[in-house]
């Protein structure tokens, strides 16, 4: 008796499972990073994501995207060619990276858009999030987003930056304003910011609001040494420091009104670029005033000892990552004197929503 009942209630989980497998809502739409006019890939209201690839040649085709992600989504062959398929369950909102891999090797889907990251150009999804209006484009006053090339001696080349200049920059020439040094992550470059991250948007925004001090954003390549990926104990950090230190920091003050001192200067930065933020700021405590870490480690009062107190130390990371780990070490941090503030971004990962909502956080709490 007792066997039957737990056959019995094995077969209503399975159906159950089966049943939870049917009901995928039906009202797919084409994802936003799409290229013009392209269909697929889809998203629908429960965050699932659908994709449609026409390899008539191919054996197989599987999509690399989050759940699943190791093994990736499998496609699969219709009589026309086109290989078809939905993850198996709903993804986190906001951006992600993906790719194809097509009998074994990898491209692109050349239905969506692609951005920088991994090293290389990615396909890009975007799951709309609950709260994506406050990196909405809006009608609200923009400010610009500039591409400059520096001179680099330390590494005797030209080397670019984003700099993005707040809403009425342009018009009233005689005020200066704080400068926000923002790093990428590893894998990505100076454009992540902007096309992944939205900080244009997300300043745009908050300035509307009043909910933050305008203020100069720059956003410019992390490495000076390529790496392969995985290599990352490779990476030196002082070739680096002398570029944004020593040349980049500089070339802005000459080119850009700014306010030229500590008090007015913060560095921040995503994963890898919290790194870098971290052990520059460290190594130069009379450069920033301002220390904001984002899914890139923590700070102790042990290694903040005998430097320049800083104004104001953020550390932040997604609910799926380390979260406990990020809040006791403010906790430990506010114990000892130190302005931390500690930001948990609710059912996100090592992703961009993470790093827009660490940022629409920290923005405001900058240059007080």
């Amino acid at each position: 008796m007792k066997l039957k009942k737990a056959i019995i209630f094995s077969f209503a989980i399975m159906a159950g499972q089966i049943c939870m497998a049917q009901t995928v809502a039906d009202d797919f739409k084409p994802s936003t990073l799409n290229q013009p006019g392209q269909e697929y890939p889809q998203v629908n209201s429960q965050r699932y994501a659908r994709f449609k690839i026409h390899a008539p040649q191919a054996d197989s085709v599987r999509v690399s995207l989050g759940l699943g992600g190791r093994g990736g989504t499998l496609l699969t062959k219709g009589a026309d060619g086109f290989f078809t398929g939905t993850t198996e369950g709903p993804m986190d909102e906001g951006f992600h990276y993906y790719h194809l891999t097509v009998d074994g090797g990898t491209f692109n889907d050349p239905g969506a858009l692609n951005f920088y990251g991994s090293t290389r150009w990615e396909s890009g999804i975007e799951i709309p999030a609950h709260d994506q209006d406050f990196y909405a484009l809006k009608d609200v006053p923009h400010g610009h987003v500039q591409q400059i090339l520096f001179p680099s001696k330390s590494t005797n080349t030209s080397r670019r930056a984003f700099v993005y200049t707040p809403p009425g920059y342009e018009k009233n020439t005689s005020k200066k304003y704080p400068v926000l040094y923002l790093q990428h992550g590893w894998g990505e470059d100076e454009t992540a910011w902007s096309n992944q991250g939205h900080a244009n948007l997300i300043m745009d925004n908050l300035i509307a609001e009043n909910k933050t001090k305008p203020f100069i954003i720059v956003m410019t390549y992390g490495m000076t040494n390529e790496l392969k990926w995985g290599h990352m104990k490779d990476f030196k950090i002082d070739p680096f420091q002398t570029v944004l230190v020593d040349e980049l920091i500089p070339y802005v003050d000459a080119h850009f009104r700014t306010i030229a001192n500590k008090e007015h200067r913060a560095m921040a930065g995503l994963s890898m670029g919290g790194m870098e933020t971290h052990t520059i700021t460290l190594n130069k405590p009379d450069v920033f005033s301002y220390y904001a870490l984002l899914s890139g480690g923590i700070y102790t009062p042990d290694e903040l000892k005998d430097k320049s107190k800083p104004k104001l130390i953020f550390i932040s990371c997604g609910s799926k990552e380390r979260p406990d780990a990020v809040k006791n070490a403010v906790t430990t941090l506010k114990d000892a004197g130190y302005n931390a503030v500690s930001y948990i971004s609710e059912n996100t990962a090592h992703e961009f929503l993470t790093w827009r909502r660490s940022l629409h956080e920290l923005a405001p709490l900058l240059f007080k």
